[in-house]
Formats: structure tokens, C-alpha cells, sequence
């Protein structure tokens, strides 16, 4: 079964006159030029990834983990049959809305916003992508956003639904309910995703648990001597990734850990020592593990669909169980030891305390101290919930050192 592009996939939000420009681009094409260039899409070169942002000139930020997402869902959706500009401009932009300081900013976020509905990442990169980023005017003389296709906003959907009790993940917040119901217009009922926001998403988990680990044994956080020696620390390891990001028991995500520890592709991390030597070895050990994990899914889902192409709802990405669990043990390592390093609980704490302030004094001094692009939403704002988010949005916008100057200059500096 197959399912090409049809003209309700290339449709925009707002219309827009045809463009001669003589490059004859799809607009596929068109939507990820307007990601590449928005200036949302700059910011994320000073946004946290798992280290500090700037701290160190090897270690990616949230730009440089786009563009790996990027380049791994555009091969890997390729070689399904999908149009490889919708998941490229699906894996650029899916850390849009991402705030700053990282995973750790966007719980602060989540906590301060509970007036408005929350914070969610991925609700904020569709609240980037339709309204806060200059590009196209609706009719009524409002942001448009990109105004994207909507085969292309629905590949970013990694979680098409509102908050629920009991997901910690979601897509979309209530008061942007209009334009998500266009976008998933022709979606089957419920929460299905289309296969490009599948590739997308176990693109970006590829890439999250091969470079992060990477990053951590360059850094000199991760090495895994103990895993190797300890089998209580085996066993701790596999808590965590059963708590964090895996439906498997702890038991039999140690059986996989266990195979994966005796892989010889893992032998050079244990090894590492910062040389020309190591450094060769190491990245051949993360193109080793992100080619297995792409070739065995694109394998199985083409076995079990078929050779395709296939794109949108006519097929679903198979991810084969010991794989996904592999996956996850990566992800599980740079959990336990880099973000939860001894030592690093005061960094976020004080991380947690600038984003409170800077979002107490805010509501306090808007809209004068708003940029201009967030005053008028302000000043618009029917209630105290709506201007509370256009706070979120301000705050949710800035790098890792402008939410440091702001603070500087809004809270310490007073």
C-alpha cells in the first residue's frame, strides 16, 4: 500500500500568491528553507542540549542536535518512500520550542505556566512554527507563523493530543486547538501519527542516545568501566531507563544491556583517552550504532509493509524490540551520568530560580520590558491566563546567556 503527497498535504493555512522565483522548489522545498532561515531556528545554537550550552567547543547544543536529526530522518525516510524535504524540515524543526537551560528549563517552565495550561516543548514548537515566527500575515493581520504546509506540521506532531492525565508529553496547548485541527485534518481518528513524524522521532532518539553518549565520554563524564565490573550498577542503570524511557522490566532491559556491553563496537569507550586514536574510534563506534539502528528499522518496517515508498499514513515505522531497548540503555547512560552527575543539583536549581524570577518580573513590568514582538500579544490578552503565556512565550524564546542577562539586568541588577 502506498500514499503519495496529494494537493490537501501541500495546502497552507493562509493562501499565498504563487512565487516565481525561478528555482521551481516544492513546497516541501519551500518549508524547510523557511526553517533553516527562521531566526527561532538561530537561537537554538545557544540553547542547552544536555551540557550548558557554550561550556565546551566538542559538545552539541540544541542546533547542532537538529541538524543530526535532520540528516538522519531525511536518509532514513528516503529510503521508506517519504519526501525527503518533510522530514528534513521535520527533524530541523522539532526543538523549536524548546526553552532555555533544557529538559531542566522546560520542568521549571511546565511548573510556572500551570495557570495557563502548561509547558510542553513540542506544544511550543507548534505554538513557533504557527504563530510566534515572522514570516506570513493571516487575513485578520495576525502571525501565521511559517505557515507551513500540512504534511510538513504533521511530521513535527510527535504528539498529536493535548495534555492528558498521566502523559507527561504532549503537542498542542487548548488555546491553539484551530490550527492543530487543520493540521491533522485526513488523519485517521485518534492519535495516530504519519510515518515522517515516526521517522522523525526515532531519528531524534537515534541521535539523543549515540552523540549524547558521545559527548559524555569526550567530556570525561561517561566511561564504562563500572557497568563492565558492577553488577549492582548494571542493575541501577536499568531502574532508570525503565523509569524514564522504557515499558520494559529492569530485568530484561539487563539481559539487552548485557549483549550490548559485550558488543565489540562498544570497546573503544571503555578505552577513551581524548587521543587522535580515540577520537577516531569513538566516532566510528557512534556511525556504527546510528547505522544499525536505522538500517534494522527501515529492514523491518519494509518487511512487514512492504518495499513501499511509503509516506504519510501508509505504513508505521517498525522498531524492532531488542533495538528500541538498546536505544534506551544509550539514553539511560547520559541520564545517570551527566545529568545526574554528583554535584549537578545546585547548577539546577539556580537554573530553576532564574526562569522563576525572570517569569515573576515579567508579569510584573510587562509590557514595557517585553520585546517587541510579545508587547502587542500582551496588550491583547483577553485575561491574567493569556498574559501568563505570552510571559511563557517571552521566557520560552530566549537563549541559554540572554536568560542570563535578562535576569542580570530585570532581577539581580534591581
Amino acid at each position: 500500500m502506498t500514499a503519495g503527497p496529494g494537493p490537501d498535504d501541500a495546502a497552507r493555512l493562509v493562501t499565498e500568491a504563487p512565487k516565481d522565483t525561478g528555482y521551481g522548489r516544492s513546497p516541501y522545498e519551500r518549508d524547510r528553507a523557511r526553517v533553516l532561515h527562521s531566526a527561532a531556528f538561530r537561537r537554538l545554537a545557544a540553547k542547552t542540549q544536555v551540557h550548558t550550552a557554550g561550556t565546551d567547543d566538542f559538545l552539541r547544543t540544541r542546533l547542532t542536535h537538529s541538524l543530526e536529526v535532520a540528516q538522519i530522518a531525511r536518509e532514513m525516510g528516503a529510503r521508506l518512500g517519504c519526501d525527503p524535504d518533510v522530514v528534513d524540515t521535520a527533524g530541523l524543526a522539532h526543538d523549536l520550542g524548546h526553552p532555555p537551560f533544557g529538559h531542566n528549563g522546560e520542568d521549571a517552565l511546565d511548573a510556572l505556566a500551570a495557570d495557563c495550561g502548561g509547558f510542553e516543548g513540542n506544544a511550543q514548537t507548534l505554538r513557533v512554527l504557527t504563530r510566534l515566527e515572522a514570516k506570513v500575515l493571516a487575513p485578520d493581520g495576525g502571525s501565521a507563523g511559517l505557515n507551513l504546509t500540512r504534511a510538513s506540521l504533521d511530521a513535527v506532531a510527535k504528539y498529536p493530543w493535548e495534555r492528558r492525565p498521566g502523559r507527561r508529553k504532549f503537542g498542542v496547548y487548548a488555546d491553539d486547538r484551530p490550527v492543530f485541527a487543520w493540521l491533522r485534518e485526513g488523519a485517521p481518528p485518534g492519535d495516530r501519527r504519519c510515518l515522517e513524524a515516526q521517522v522523525m522521532d526515532w531519528a531524534d532518539d537515534v541521535a539523543y542516545s549515540v552523540h549524547d553518549v558521545e559527548d559524555g565520554i569526550h567530556g570525561g563524564y561517561v566511561t564504562l568501566r563500572p557497568l563492565l565490573v558492577d553488577a549492582d550498577e548494571r542493575r541501577a542503570l536499568c531502574a532508570d531507563v525503565a523509569a524514564e524511557y522504557s515499558g520494559e522490566a529492569p530485568e530484561d532491559l539487563g539481559e539487552v544491556l548485557a549483549e550490548l556491553l559485550a558488543d565489540p563496537v562498544l570497546a573503544p569507550l571503555a578505552a577513551y583517552d581524548g587521543s587522535h586514536r580515540a577520537l577516531a574510534a569513538l566516532k566510528t563506534t557512534t556511525s556504527v550504532l546510528t547505522g544499525r539502528f536505522v538500517s534494522t528499522v527501515v529492514a523491518a518496517t519494509q518487511e512487514r509493509h512492504g518495499p513501499g515508498p511509503h509516506r504519510r499514513y501508509a505504513a508505521d515505522l517498525v522498531v524492532p524490540r531488542r533495538i528500541r531497548a538498546q536505544c534506551a540503555l544509550l539514553k539511560g547512560i547520559a541520564l545517570r551520568y551527566v545529568m545526574r552527575r554528583p554535584g549537578i543539583g545546585p547548577r539546577y536549581a539556580q537554573q530553576r530560580e532564574i526562569l522563576a524570577d525572570l517569569v515573576a518580573a515579567l508579569l510584573d513590568r510587562a509590557p514595557d520590558v517585553l520585546d517587541p514582538v510579545f508587547a502587542p500579544l500582551w496588550r491583547a490578552a483577553p485575561d491574567d491566563a493569556a498574559r501568563l503565556r505570552v510571559v511563557v512565550d517571552q521566557v520560552a524564546s530566549l537563549t541559554d546567556p540572554a536568560a542570563l542577562a535578562w535576569h542580570g539586568r530585570l532581577v539581580a541588577g534591581r
